[in-house]
């Protein structure tokens, strides 16, 4: 590394783990799911070793972990939670009121198939689910850039008062070892600073708010309306955030990006014949696969809400035939992604096609991104 920080060889886990441990949380609240808990082991230990001074509760269930994280937030406290899969699924209704109280709680979610059948592997089906739900949703590509979002996570979270996730998928991310720098405590700060909100904003007696009213119906769509435009507005100030991140640590990619906003990251030629659109650690197999390939770029989301609409537009542009992949189904409809890409394409004369991968872990190999490289010229929906 050129930057002279000091690269650690961890797992995926342990790199978010000392993240949070180093970004200082007031709470933290979790309850163990596969292939999360080498998380929330971590956290745990750090606290009964004395190298952490936060609180640390460990709940009966998710939904005790994301209602005890909601509550301290609402105390004024920086926050954290991590789930997956099915535990997503039981945070449900608290995820909903934490955007809608207007809480910056921060949670990881390694990213797992929801059943049935049971299954423990990967995908981001969990993810998809809580996709309405008014957070902020960030997906990781490798254990340096799931490092680097849960930092510009918080810093999000709390200048626009909504909760944030970090996506990095489950057991490829969470259980694999990479080359990672860890950013310190004071790296942190120079960045994030001490989270002190403004009275008025959360429980205190000196000034008495309150929070979770009944909303008549001629207010409650006025709250709505408010979230939507406030998550929207992250898209202005994200590519500011993020380079300012990477100043304070600068972490170098094997491959060079033309386009890197922070929403999003294109690589390939300027005019790519066929286009590729993908989210989290699926990108570095397609990295890999496009090594040698001249006439194919893949376009990365990076934040998947709010979509980036403007910055995915200005690259699919020129291109002949765009093809989605993703790891979710939406069922009786096309996936998910492929619907948010293609309702930001209006007038959009090439070919595009929406390829299902990798549920339930099902292995996705660079075999299977050139078989779906060459029916890109073919309008479908296929799964792999």
């Amino acid at each position: 590394m050129k930057n002279n920080l000091k690269t650690q060889f961890l797992e995926g886990s342990r790199a978010v783990s000392l993240t949070v441990a180093n970004i200082q949380p007031d709470v933290i609240s979790a309850y163990p799911i596969t292939p999360q808990t080498h998380i929330v082991e971590d956290l745990a230990k750090f606290k009964a070793q004395g190298k952490a001074n936060y609180e640390y509760l460990l709940a009966e269930s998710e939904f005790a972990a994301a209602s005890i994280v909601v509550g301290a937030s609402a105390t004024g406290s920086r926050v954290y939670s991590t789930t997956s899969s099915q535990g997503l699924l039981l945070m449900m209704e608290v995820l909903y009121n934490a955007s809608g109280l207007r809480l910056p709680l921060v949670m990881t979610i390694a990213n797992r198939a929801v059943g049935g059948p049971i299954n423990i592997w990967n995908d981001h089906s969990d993810a998809m689910a809580m996709r309405d739900a008014g957070w902020i949703m960030l997906f990781a590509e490798n254990h340096q850039e799931a490092v680097d979002l849960h930092v510009i996570a918080y810093k999000l979270a709390e200048e626009f008062n909504l909760p944030a996730a970090i996506n990095i998928d489950g057991f490829i991310l969470t259980h694999s070892f990479e080359s990672v720098i860890i950013p310190s405590k004071k790296d942190i700060k120079k960045y994030l600073p001490a989270y002190k909100p403004a009275l008025g904003t959360y429980l205190n007696p000196e000034r008495p708010v309150t929070l979770g009213a009944l909303f008549t119906p001629d207010h409650f769509w006025l709250e709505k309306r408010r979230i939507d435009e406030d998550l929207k507005n992250i898209l202005q100030v994200f590519p500011k955030n993020y380079k300012d991140w990477k100043k304070v640590l600068p972490s170098e990619s094997p491959i060079k990006a033309l386009l890197d906003d922070g929403l999003v990251e294109y690589c390939g030629p300027k005019n790519p014949e066929t286009l590729l659109i993908a989210m989290g650690s699926i990108v570095g197999t397609i990295k890999e696969c496009l090594k040698k390939d001249k006439k194919t770029g893949i376009l990365k989301i990076r934040s998947y809400r709010p979509f980036p609409a403007k910055s995915v537009k200005k690259i699919i542009a020129n291109c002949k035939n765009v093809a989605i992949i993703e790891k979710a189904m939406s069922s009786g409809a096309n996936g998910p992604l492929y619907s948010d890409v293609m309702s930001s394409l209006s007038g959009f004369k090439g070919v595009s096609s929406n390829h299902i991968v990798g549920l339930g872990g099902r292995d996705i190999n660079i075999e299977t991104i050139k078989n779906i490289i060459k029916s890109a010229k073919r309008t479908q929906t296929k799964f792999w």
